[in-house]
C-alpha cells in the first residue's frame, strides 16, 4: 500500500451489477464499499478495499477495475464465487436488485494483512456489511481495534435476513463510530421510516457525527460542531443514474475527515458542500463511478463504471 498519507481502508461488498433495461443487458462493476474505495482514490486518498471476490471470471473484472483505479485489494474467500446483483427499474426509474446466493452469504475474513492495513489507516468505512450475522460482527470489531470508524448500513431488502438482528450489530459499531452515514432506505428497511427520528437515535447513542441524506433534497450533518445543512449541487446536464450518490457522498466525507476533523463550523460546513458537488456530479452518469464537478468534461462523460 502506498505510503501517502491520509490513508483509508474500506470494508464491505464488491460484486457485479447486472443491468437490464429497454437497452438490453450489461455488466457494471460496482458494490457499494467498492464504489466508495474508487471514490477515495478519485479524490486522492490512497486506499485498500477488504471485500470478499471470486476466482472466476466476474472476480477477474473486479480485480481489474480495482487496479485500473489504483485501489488496493484484500480479498477473503469466496467459495460460492463472486457476488452479483441483477438491477432493473420501475417505470419511475428507481432500482430493484435481486443477488445471488454468494451475494446473500457474503463473509470477510481478516488476516494479518487486512489488520496491518487497518492499523495503519486514519480512518476505516464500512459499507453494505453483513450486520445481521454475529461472526462477522464479532469478527470486525475485533479487527478494527480503535480504528477510526466510520459506518453506513446500507441495507438491501435482498440481502437483509434478520432486521432486528442487523440493528442491533449495526448499532453495536455505530456507538463507537466518529460517524455514521444514514438515508431514507435506511430508516425504512430497519426503523419506522422517519430520518429525522433516527438521526436523533443516533445521536443519543453517543455517534459523533450523523449525516442523514435525502436524495434530490440534499443532506443534513449533524455532529458536536453544529447541525449543517445542505441542498444537492445544482449543476448543467441531466440526471442519468443515482444510483452512485450515496456512494460518492460518504466516499468525499470520508475524504475529509482523513486528515482530521474539520476544526470549525465552516470547515464541516465546506466538507457538506463538497459531499453534495460529488453526490450531483455522479449522477451525471451511469454506474457507481464517483465523478466530480471538476470531471464533468465531454470526454469523461461517456466512462462508465466497467
Amino acid at each position: 500500500m502506498s505510503t501517502e498519507s491520509p490513508r483509508a481502508v474500506v470494508i464491505g461488498d464488491a460484486l457485479i451489477d447486472e443491468i437490464r433495461d429497454e437497452n438490453g443487458v450489461r455488466e457494471l462493476v460496482g458494490g457499494a464499499a467498492l464504489n466508495v474505495a474508487v471514490g477515495l482514490r478519485r479524490l486522492g486518498v490512497p486506499t485498500t478495499l477488504i471485500a470478499m471476490i471470486g476466482d472466476d471470471i466476474p472476480g477477474e473484472h473486479i480485480r481489474e477495475y480495482l487496479d485500473d483505479h489504483g485501489v488496493a485489494l484484500i480479498s477473503s474467500p469466496a467459495p460460492l464465487g463472486s457476488s452479483r446483483a441483477v438491477v432493473t427499474r420501475s417505470p419511475g426509474g428507481e432500482p430493484s436488485y435481486v443477488f445471488n446466493e454468494a451475494a446473500q452469504r457474503r463473509s470477510i475474513r481478516y488476516g494479518d494483512d487486512a489488520r496491518q492495513a487497518i492499523a495503519v489507516a486514519d480512518v476505516v468505512a464500512v459499507s453494505c456489511f453483513p450486520f445481521d450475522v454475529p461472526a462477522e460482527v464479532d469478527a470486525l470489531a475485533e479487527a478494527l481495534g480503535d480504528s477510526r470508524l466510520v459506518v453506513d448500513p446500507n441495507p438491501r431488502s435482498g440481502m437483509l435476513a434478520d432486521r432486528e438482528e442487523f440493528v442491533r450489530g449495526f448499532e453495536r459499531l455505530a456507538q463507537r463510530s466518529a460517524l455514521i452515514k444514514v438515508g431514507a432506505d435506511d430508516a425504512a428497511l430497519l426503523y419506522d421510516g422517519d430520518l429525522r427520528a433516527l438521526r436523533r437515535r443516533l445521536r443519543a447513542l453517543g455517534v459523533a457525527s450523523v449525516l442523514a441524506t435525502a436524495g434530490s433534497d440534499g443532506a443534513v450533518l449533524d455532529s458536536d460542531a453544529g447541525v449543517f445543512e445542505e441542498p444537492i449541487t445544482s449543476l448543467p446536464g441531466p440526471v442519468v443514474d443515482t444510483v452512485g450518490a450515496g456512494d460518492a457522498t460518504l466516499a468525499a466525507v470520508v475524504a475529509g475527515l482523513a486528515g482530521g476533523e474539520p476544526s470549525s463550523e465552516e470547515g464541516w460546513r465546506r466538507m457538506l458542500q463538497r459531499a453534495m458537488a460529488v453526490a450531483a456530479a455522479t449522477c451525471r452518469a451511469e454506474g457507481g463511478l464517483l465523478r466530480t464537478p471538476e470531471s464533468l468534461d465531454a470526454a469523461e462523460r461517456g466512462v462508465q463504471g466497467s
